[in-house]
């Protein structure tokens, strides 16, 4: 029995000192500097290449896909930050062109009434325009000044441009404005003159023609000396207007109906359909005056 044990023993020994010659001689084999591969290495190469591709392929396309989410991920926030900051531009840029439109308005506005001020010792009461009436056959302007204000009818309203008509009624914190367009032939009209030649000329406007967009200026004496170009201004006659508030220019000079006298066709200096503030101009020692 101890010499059997012992046989085996040997034989496994024997058979582990083979193994592990058999394994140099692989391992010297397969490091050795070969150009070629032996079938059993070229067999098992192919087979690890083949079933490497079937897990590469996924993996790439795995890898790409949550690449290409990440990224669009990124593209999207991008842009939220884009259109934000679009929008505020926008938004700023609309404001600055408000404020600068408001600024020069109001620059033009200070500047006129100090102007106005030092020449005829007027003063000026802004006001914004509220709304302007649609129907073409009663066509008025309401501002957010009334009596409470010192508003008063037949007061003079105008812009920096020109005036643009007169106090028709007043409430407590609104009047009604009637602007020289609705001059008919019929209502009080407007002693006028020329801007540096008040001693020399004087005239009456008194309607407005809807269709050439004019003022009729008449009676003007033959001699008068209105010529075409001329400024036309309010003489404050008649104690209704402020002199020297602007009304329009001369277009164009012809003899009158019966010859006696000539009339102008006068073009408005005051742009009646961008009104958004205008200017109520109190007279010293003005009385209201009756309609």
């Amino acid at each position: 029995m101890i010499a059997l044990f012992r046989m085996m023993r040997n034989k496994r020994l024997f058979s582990l000192m083979i193994g592990l010659i058999l394994f140099i001689a692989v391992m010297g084999f397969s490091l050795g500097n070969r150009s070629n591969l032996s079938w059993p290495e070229k067999f098992i190469n192919d087979t690890v290449s083949y079933v490497q591709q079937w897990f590469y392929k996924p993996a790439g396309y795995m890898a790409g896909l949550f690449e290409d989410i990440r990224m669009m991920r990124q593209l999207y926030e991008e842009n939220e930050q884009l259109r934000t900051t679009v929008a505020r531009y926008a938004r700023d840029r609309s404001t600055y062109n408000f404020l600068q439109s408001e600024n020069e308005r109001l620059k033009d506005a200070l500047g006129f009434t100090q102007e106005q001020m030092e020449l005829y010792n007027y003063k000026y009461l802004i006001a914004q325009v509220i709304s302007v009436s649609p129907d073409p056959y009663n066509k008025t302007i309401k501002i957010n000044l009334g009596s409470k204000h010192g508003v008063r009818t037949n007061m003079a309203v105008t812009t920096v441009d020109g005036l643009v008509g007169l106090v028709s009624r007043v409430s407590p914190f609104s009047s009604t404005v009637t602007p020289i367009t609705e001059l008919n032939g019929q209502t009080k009209g407007i002693a006028a003159t020329v801007t540096g030649k008040e001693s020399e000329s004087f005239g009456i406007i008194e309607s407005f023609n809807s269709e050439t967009g004019q003022l009729l200026m008449t009676k003007i004496e033959e001699n008068d000396k209105l010529a075409v170009g001329d400024e036309v201004i309010t003489s404050g006659l008649g104690n209704v207007f402020p002199r020297g508030v602007v009304i329009g220019s001369v277009v164009s000079r012809q003899v009158g109906d019966f010859g006696l006298t000539h009339t102008a066709h006068i073009e408005p200096a005051a742009k009646m359909d961008k009104l958004t503030e205008v200017f109520v101009v109190q007279v010293p020692g003005f009385e209201e005056l009756d309609q």
